[in-house]
């Protein structure tokens, strides 16, 4: 019997981690296993247990690359208030996949049973922030995140559509009229 040749996936570690987002959006957190992981990713087991020791560790590098995605580059069009800018960004992150905004949720609000999660689900609300910076303050940067979580999870917990001109003046109102 010959001997059997790895061969080496640099994109090996990427694809496991598309894996496990997907056996998130089809199961839930719930339903996230290294072997459900490594059937998706059609990979040996062995290989989601190399990259990732625990289950944390996926989740992690799920929340992440979830941030990676998510992290608005702030831009404001012509004749558009900075209320209007955000508005416009939540909503497209609400209507170009709401099975990824519910996901990163998922994930964003699993941070508070698994402590590992924590710092990476606290990277969103700091990328908003930052991208804020020299346009407000820093407290008002914090109020609007707040606002913006608070806005997604009523759109995706009660399914309602998103309605942009009530995020406009909720925004607005955080603003206090600037922006």
């Amino acid at each position: 019997m010959a001997p059997t040749t790895r061969r080496h996936d640099p994109r090996r570690r990427r694809r496991i981690i598309d894996a496990a987002i997907r056996v998130m959006a089809a199961k839930g957190i719930a339903g996230l296993t290294h072997r459900s992981v490594a059937a998706e990713a059609d990979v040996p087991l062995g290989s989601t247990t190399y990259h990732f020791a625990t289950l944390d560790d996926l989740l992690v590098a799920a929340l992440r690359q979830a941030n990676e995605g998510y992290a608005p580059a702030l831009t404001v069009r012509d004749g558009e208030d900075l209320a209007g800018a955000l508005a416009r960004l939540l909503g497209e992150a609400l209507t170009a996949d709401r099975g990824r905004a519910a996901l990163e949720y998922e994930l964003y609000l699993e941070a508070l049973r698994r402590p590992a999660l924590r710092p990476v689900a606290a990277e969103w609300g700091e990328a908003v922030a930052h991208a804020l910076a020299g346009r407000v303050d820093p407290v008002t940067a914090r109020a609007l995140v707040a606002v913006m979580d608070g806005i997604t999870l009523q759109v995706l917990l009660t399914d309602a559509p998103y309605e942009e001109a009530y995020a406009h003046e909720v925004l607005t109102r955080v603003l206090g009229h600037r922006g």
